[in-house]
């Protein structure tokens, strides 16, 4: 007879419980659109155009008031045979870059000093905070009278317009940085330039960016104003011409340059800022 313990006793030794690690999250890839992305971009639009051609060409719109896109398009086309459409564009493509680069460049000066130093904040931000509020139109008569009708007068009034989006959101992007992330670098013994260039840049970067892109929109808008100060060449110009003359196809055919040329723009502007941007791993990427 068997001893009874043997009934108890393990025949074989326990197996040692397995160290199950909990699977490693993968960050999300980037969302890069597709080759043939741009085309949902593009539905709509398309698909406006298609019922405005179909009202116009039935009555439905009248001729005289709002043309079919072919005949807007048609327009454009003669334009450009021409060599009108070219003038055009060149010198309206030339005053927003040339503002765009004045304002952009001087509302990241003092974006980055207003929003780094609280004295200069306290300083300088109520004064352009209150210039902020004047209707564009109201520097017309004044940029006239200092500066005449040139393009002097005209470049200064699209910058007016780039500057305050630009400086709103590098100021606020910079005053936004979490404590915590400056009181680590401060910690490491960064310096001050290290600061700014390891923490405080990439941090306000994405602000900075949305700063560009709306300072862009409202170059686009002030360069119609810009352009009624006595220019004779440039869509602006082409606008108030198809209003003066009673040809709605000019006036639209301006209108569709100014949102072609806004949008590639913008395009180019945003393709930078991803670019630049690619290590953000956000929702939107």
């Amino acid at each position: 007879m068997s001893d009874s313990s043997s009934i108890y006793a393990p025949t074989t030794a326990a197996p040692t419980p397995a160290v199950v690690s909990a699977p490693v999250e993968q960050p999300i890839a980037a969302r890069t659109p597709g080759r043939w992305g741009w085309l949902r971009g593009a539905v709509l639009p398309a698909v406006l155009l298609l019922v405005w051609e179909t009202l116009a060409r039935t009555g439905v719109l009248p001729p005289n008031l709002l043309p079919a896109p072919s005949r807007v398009l048609a327009t454009i086309w003669q334009m450009a045979l021409t060599g009108e459409l070219w003038e055009h564009l060149g010198i309206t493509l030339w005053r927003v870059t040339l503002g765009f680069v004045l304002g952009g460049a001087l509302a990241t000066v003092f974006g980055a000093l207003t929003g780094y130093s609280r004295t200069l904040n306290q300083l300088l931000d109520p004064l352009l905070q209150g210039i902020r509020n004047i209707p564009s139109l109201a520097w017309v008569p004044l940029f006239i009278l200092w500066m005449g009708i040139y393009e002097t007068s005209k470049v200064v009034l699209i910058a007016v317009g780039v500057f305050f989006p630009v400086y709103l959101n590098l100021m606020s992007g910079i005053q936004g940085v979490d404590r915590k992330l400056v009181e680590v670098g401060r910690v490491y013994r960064l310096s001050g330039l290290q600061l700014i260039r390891r923490i405080f840049m990439p941090a306000t970067l994405p602000a900075y960016f949305v700063g560009l892109r709306s300072g862009l929109g409202l170059g686009w808008m002030f360069v119609v104003a810009a352009e009624i100060m006595g220019a004779n060449k440039g869509l602006g110009f082409l606008l108030v011409d198809g209003q003066m003359t009673g040809r709605p196809q000019t006036i639209l055919a301006s209108i569709l340059l100014f949102a072609v040329l806004g949008q590639l723009t913008d395009a180019l502007l945003s393709l930078l800022s991803r670019r630049l941007l690619r290590w953000q791993d956000t929702h939107g990427r």
